[in-house]
This record gives structure tokens, C-alpha cells and sequence, in this order.
């Protein structure tokens, strides 16, 4: 059919006016808020799978509240409690019910330290009397109730107390604590950072005993931080932090017997007497242990402990008696490179327990019985459990989330203790993460992939079923639909033998006669995933602007990331920075073999581990990168921690070439291009250290380099104007230099 000439001239104007109507986004509305993702509220099921709890705020009175609201409807049925009726707190900004949920841990005046830790002012509040109590005057730590709550635990100043809250005194468990010494019941902050947990404390079922860990920090070196805040004089902050191959605190496990307000000492048995002895001995500090994880099994006074040793490749399962503290190795598990610490560990009524390995190649799931004989392995297959939700007695089945569905999809699914019987529980493809009732009656999936942006649903969990849809995102969509976006493409590109998970982001109009440099980012740490069927986060929409800019981008998960299976993770072990930068240079070299890619502007950026990545990889892949940015990057593992760091690597003292052949201090000499590196003067993970010793090598080595440092910012560099700062900086590189 042929158009007359007016219609065409007609359609084609139309065409440019809605093309026309489309905006730019700018700098300012990706930092401003201008995308932020509708979310729903953190929610805490109530033991009887029914209602669950939200706290509140009131932004007009700054007062909190705890609402209960239903599951199947979605309607708040009452409030538990408002802190406008209480005279002693204006509000509180977190809560934990007692087991019987029969009164509420309140947390209010919350400073942080760390990552994870925080010090406050508790209060205790009785749903029944409605009377409040403070727990302390003092900031204090992980407040913790007892079983039958009548007594609440809690860490001040490096030492374990306990509250009687109906006699009203205050017990001192320990003595010894002091700080950058001797810390009771809280880690260290390695332990902090990369075993992901603070309270080392826990009640038994009973409330007759409390296990704890000690950490004598005495021989850890301590970092130092100058802040220069807006006074006269600068402040220093000064913690211990092991570096690699540093001496690590010494870890010990404790028993506390509630009624005779006495501790012992728990002997973990001669594998671990003789380790401590080595460590002694030993300036190199090898021989050291860790103790990442305590939990009360269903046996009230049986106490499981995971103890690893210092590489992180042998790890023991323990049981500790607390009658009389004995102790039984149940499960070792062995790895030629290194096992991973997780939270799924579950005891089942007749203490038996579930357990995930990746000792067949892949992340599964098993079942062992209270001796640590296998029952049976529940999951299996190449593909990875990736989220253990829990295991419903009820039903007799167990929730989990896994990648079945491709390595850059997430289902949730239920399945026997037996392996039988597996069920998928969603149905649309991308990324889906559950969240049970107490009673397993119902999970809330969220969903999202790279065209939707999460959409929050109610399910039955025992097949799936949709109740409700609660929240989406529509209103962010029709936004989004407003601006110039291309999509984000997933696809995979084969790199010396394997086929990698790759996003491309294309200008949106795309020409394929034409060339477009390419900027490529990545993370690409051990275990990540940068490459996922998921919706945007800022720095997609910052990926967009450049997009817009006329430049390709495109994201690479190399070997070393997640996800794969164990072997394509652990390729990386000893080796940091070898194989993962070379699938970066060869990616990027492939790519700039297509038609439309300008094979002499190829740039690379990445933050933290990938600030390592793309520093190595516009120095060895000096020919293919014509620019580089470094954000907050690690310059050579001998400044990181212990934990992460030997974990992957080893030792330096065992592993010198390792460390120094892949850092980029070693080849500051090839910089050829354009390179950009950023640090956080305040970041007390990676140290800006990392930073000035590479600042000072490119000078040795007369290399001409961008910088910048912003004053007391932490690894994340952010507060106030400062992310906007920060990436109108890089933008500014990049339109620039690439």
C-alpha cells in the first residue's frame, strides 16, 4: 500500500514530536530522589501466621507506632503501641517482641559505629501493664530478652550485663572488657565487616545459660583515621583492624550459668588447643581460628559453634553439652579452596538439621540427622540455592530460592526434606525473594527484572497462589516512560572459553553505521553478581545519561562471580585480580571488534573491588583501555583485612607473588591512558591508604593522573551534595577524556 506523500510527511512529524517530548534525565533527578522505588515497609510476622507488624511514623508528630495489620486483607487491625502515649520517649526508631510476644524491646537515641553496629538507649515496654522501663541510662549494645522475658542481656562497654526487670538489678557477667583490648559478647570488626554479625551472644532456649565469645584484641594492629570535621583541630579515630597476615584477635567461647553467675570456658578440643599454641609461637599468626557462628540447637542445652580455621578451608561443626561442656565434632566440611560461612543452618524437632554446601559443585541444600550422618541431599543440580527461607514442620517442606531458571533468575520453591515433591512457587520470570508468616501460611514475593521495578504480592505458600497484589511501582514506570531510556539488554558474550553474563545499555537512538565508545563497568568480586534480571538502581540511571551521551555501556560478570557453580567462582583463589581482569580486557576487546564501537575509546569504572578491577585493567589492558575510574579502590591486598582477604588469597608470607603480580602498584609503569581514582578520606574499610600509595607510585613513575579525596566520607562517599558532586566529577572525565 503506498502512503500519499502528505500522510507520510505527517507520520513522520508526529514521530519527531513524541521523540521531542521525551526528557534527559539529569544529574540532579538521579541523586535527588527523582526515581526513588515505592518499598514495602520492613514487617515482622506475629507467631500467628495471621497479622504481621510495621512500625510507623507519624511525620507531622515525629511519633512511631506499632501497627498490626492482616495478611490476607492488608487492613491494619489495631496498634499494639504509639509512642505519643508515652511520656518518657518521643519515639523509637526499632523494635523486637519478647518470645511470647507479650512485651517489646525498644530502641531509640541510635548511634552507629560500624557498618552494622550501633549503640542506644533501650526501653522495655509490658503490652499488658503498659508500663515502660528504661534498661539502661548508658548507650548499650544488641539488648537481647531473655526466653521467658524477665531478664534482658546487653553489652556496655565491652562487657555482658543482665537486667532483672522484675527484681531490677543489674548483673556484670564480665569483667574484663576494655576497649581496643578485650571485647565480651560483640565482635571485633573484622568479624563485623566479613562475617556479617555483632551480637556474639545467645540465650539458651531455658534461660539458664548464656553463650558467648570473647575477643582479646590486644595484639591487632590499630588503624588510625585523621577527621577534619569543621573544628580547629582534626579529630583521630583509632580501632584495631588485621590486615592480611597481621595477627587477628584470639577468639574463645563461653558458658554462663544464669543461677550461679559464674563462666567456663568451653575447650573446642586439641585441633584447636594446638592451633591457638601455633599462633602463639608463630609471629606469622597462621595458625589462628575463627568462631563466625553460635546457635542453640532444639535440644535446650545443646549449643552448635561453626569453628574455621584461619584459611577459612576446614570447618568444624560443634556441639557443646552445657551441662557439663563437652563438646562433639558433628560435621567438617573441607574445601581445596575455602567454604563459606552462611546463616541457613536449621535444627529440626528431632535435632537433626539442614545445611548447605557447595561439595558437589554447586550451592545445595542437605539433611543431616543429630549425629551429622547424611539423610539425604534435598536440592541438587547445576544450578545454585541462593536464599534458604526456612523449613515448615507443618507441611514438611522447605522454602528456598535458587537460580534454576538461570543464572540471572530467581525463583522461590518448596520441597521435601526428602528431595521429592519440588514445587515452583512464582511464576514470572526475573527476580523473585520471599518473606514467610511466622506459621509458613504465606510469603510476600517481591518481584522486579530489567522492566519492572519490584512489585510486592501476597501468595499461599503452600503452592503459590496470589492472595493480593500490595504495592507496585507503576506510578515510577510511567515516569520512567516520560524519559529518553533505552532498555537494558541481557545477553552473553564468550570470553576464552566461557560464555559470561553481559547488560548492554545502547543510546536510544541506536545506530548501527555509526561509532559509539563504550564504557564498561563491573564489580566482579568473588561470589558477586553485577549481571541480573533486575530493575534499575542508580547507577543504571546514571548508565542511562551517559547512554544518552552517545556512549554504549555495558556490564561483564567474569570468572570469580557468582552464581556458576564452584569452580567458576574459585577459579580466582590465590590468584585475585589475574583471571577476572583478563576476562575484562578480552571482553572488551571483543567487543570493540563490532562494527559500531569505537575500538580506541574504551573506558572502564568500578568502586571498591572494582576500583581494584579497573585500575589492573587500564594498566595490563593498556592497549585496549583509553580511560579508567577507580572509586574507593583496594590497591594491594596487603592493606585489606584478614578475614576477606585470606580467605581468597592466603597469607602474603605464603602467597608474596599472588598479592604483588596482581596489585596495581606493581604497574603503575604502563598507564598510558586517562585515569581518575576517588577515595572517601573516612573509609575505614578500605583504607584511603590504598589510595595515597597509589597517588605516590604514579608519581615515582611520572604518570599524569586525575584525583580526588573527599574529607571524612566512609567507603560508601555519600551525605548531603556529595554523590551528586562525586558523579558530575566523573561525568565530567568521561565526557572529557572518552
Amino acid at each position: 500500500m503506498k502512503f500519499p506523500a502528505i500522510l507520510v510527511a505527517f507520520i513522520l512529524a508526529a514521530s519527531s514530536v513524541l521523540t521531542a517530548q521525551k526528557k534527559e534525565v539529569s544529574l540532579e533527578e538521579i541523586w535527588s530522589g527523582t526515581f526513588r522505588q515505592e518499598r514495602l515497609q520492613s514487617l515482622q510476622s506475629l507467631d500467628n501466621g495471621d497479622e504481621y507488624v510495621i512500625l510507623n511514623r507519624d511525620r507531622i508528630t515525629g511519633s512511631s507506632s506499632i501497627d498490626v495489620y492482616s495478611y490476607e486483607t492488608g487492613r491494619k487491625t489495631k496498634t499494639i503501641l504509639s509512642s505519643g502515649d508515652l511520656d518518657e520517649i518521643k519515639s523509637f526508631s526499632n523494635f523486637k517482641f519478647s518470645e511470647k510476644e507479650d512485651k517489646i524491646l525498644l530502641s531509640t537515641e541510635v548511634e552507629p559505629i560500624f557498618r552494622r553496629s550501633t549503640k542506644e538507649v533501650f526501653y522495655v515496654y509490658d503490652i499488658k501493664t503498659k508500663e515502660l522501663k528504661k534498661v539502661s541510662d548508658q548507650k548499650i549494645q544488641e539488648a537481647s530478652f531473655s526466653p521467658d522475658a524477665s531478664k534482658v542481656a546487653y553489652v556496655l562497654n565491652n562487657n555482658i550485663y543482665i537486667l532483672d526487670l522484675n527484681k531490677e538489678e543489674t548483673v556484670q557477667v564480665t569483667q574484663d572488657g576494655e576497649m581496643n583490648k578485650i571485647i565480651n559478647g560483640v565482635t571485633d570488626w573484622v568479624y563485623e565487616e566479613e562475617f556479617s554479625f555483632v551480637k556474639a551472644f545467645e540465650w539458651n532456649p531455658t534461660g539458664e545459660k548464656i553463650a558467648y565469645i570473647k575477643f582479646d584484641e590486644t595484639d591487632v594492629p590499630e588503624f588510625s583515621m585523621d577527621l577534619f570535621g569543621k573544628d580547629l583541630y582534626p579529630t583521630q579515630e583509632v580501632f584495631k583492624y588485621p590486615k592480611a597476615g597481621e595477627a587477628n584477635s584470639k577468639v574463645s567461647l563461653h558458658m554462663y550459668d544464669v543461677e550461679e553467675k559464674s563462666s567456663e570456658e568451653i575447650d573446642l578440643g586439641d585441633k584447636y588447643d594446638i592451633a591457638r599454641e601455633t599462633s602463639e609461637m608463630n609471629e606469622d599468626a597462621i595458625g589462628d581460628f575463627y568462631i563466625p557462628r553460635i546457635k542453640w540447637t532444639a535440644d535446650p542445652m545443646i549449643l552448635s559453634v561453626q569453628v574455621i580455621n584461619r584459611p577459612q578451608n576446614d570447618l568444624d561443626l560443634i556441639f557443646v553439652d552445657a551441662d557439663d561442656n563437652d563438646t562433639e565434632v558433628i560435621l567438617n566440611e573441607t574445601d581445596a579452596a575455602y567454604v563459606d560461612i552462611t546463616d541457613n543452618l536449621t535444627f529440626l524437632k528431632d535435632n537433626s538439621f539442614i545445611w548447605t554446601s557447595e561439595k558437589d559443585g554447586y550451592n545445595h541444600i542437605y539433611h543431616y540427622n543429630e549425629d551429622g550422618d547424611l539423610l539425604d541431599q534435598v536440592t541438587s543440580g547445576n544450578w545454585e540455592v541462593t536464599n534458604y527461607y526456612g523449613y515448615d514442620a507443618k507441611a514438611d517442606r522447605i522454602y528456598f530460592q535458587s537460580t534454576e531458571n538461570g543464572s540471572v533468575n530467581r525463583d522461590v520453591f518448596s520441597i521435601k526434606p526428602n528431595g521429592k515433591n519440588k514445587s515452583r512457587l512464582t511464576e514470572r520470570t526475573g527476580t523473585n525473594s520471599a518473606s514467610f508468616s511466622a506459621d509458613f501460611t504465606y510469603f510476600i514475593n517481591t518481584f522486579n527484572s530489567v522492566e519492572t521495578p519490584p512489585v510486592y504480592t501476597l501468595h499461599k505458600a503452600k503452592d503459590g497462589t496470589q492472595v493480593r497484589e500490595i504495592l507496585n511501582n507503576q506510578e515510577l514506570l510511567d515516569k520512567v516512560s516520560g524519559y529518553d531510556f533505552a532498555p537494558k539488554e541481557l545477553t552473553t558474550i564468550n570470553v576464552l572459553g566461557n560464555d559470561l553474563n553481559m547488560s548492554v545499555i545502547k543510546p536510544s537512538d541506536f545506530d548501527e553505521s555509526k561509532k559509539y565508545p563504550l564504557l564498561m563497568f563491573q564489580y566482579s568480586g568473588p561470589g558477586s553478581q553485577s549481571v541480573s534480571n533486575s530493575y534499575y538502581g542508580s547507577n543504571d540511571y546514571w548508565h542511562q545519561f551517559l547512554a544518552n551521551k552517545g556512549y554504549i555501556v555495558v556490564t561483564v560478570d567474569g570468572r570469580g562471580t557468582g552464581y556458576k557453580g564452584a569452580e567458576f567462582k574459585k577459579v580466582t583463589y590465590k590468584e585475585l585480580g589475574k583471571y577476572e581482569v583478563e576476562d575484562q580486557i578480552a571482553a572488551a576487546r571483543k567487543l570493540g571488534e563490532r562494527e559500531y564501537i569505537d575500538s580506541e575509546r574504551i573506558g572502564i569504572w568500578g568502586w571498591s573491588y572494582g576500583g581494584y578491577m579497573s585500575s589492573n585493567a587500564i594498566l595490563k589492558g593498556n592497549d585496549v583501555f583509553s580511560a579508567a575510574i577507580a572509586v574507593a579502590p583496594v590497591t594491594s591486598w596487603r592493606f585489606y583485612d584478614s578475614v576477606y582477604t585470606e580467605r581468597y588469597m592466603g597469607i602474603p608470607q605464603e602467597n608474596a607473588s599472588g598479592y604483588d603480580d596482581n596489585s596495581p602498584l606493581s604497574h603503575v609503569d604502563k598507564l598510558k591512558g586517562d585515569y581518575l581514582i576517588i577515595h572517601g578520606g573516612g573509609d575505614d574499610n578500605v583504607h584511603v591508604q590504598n589510595t595515597m600509595r597509589m597517588v605516590e607510585e604514579l608519581i615515582q613513575a611520572n604518570k599524569q593522573f586525575d584525583w580526588a579525596i573527599y574529607p571524612d566520607k566512609n567507603h560508601g562517599i555519600y551525605g548531603g551534595n556529595t554523590r551528586l558532586h562525586l558523579f558530575t566529577l566523573m561525568t565530567d572525565f568521561i565526557l572529557e577524556k572518552l
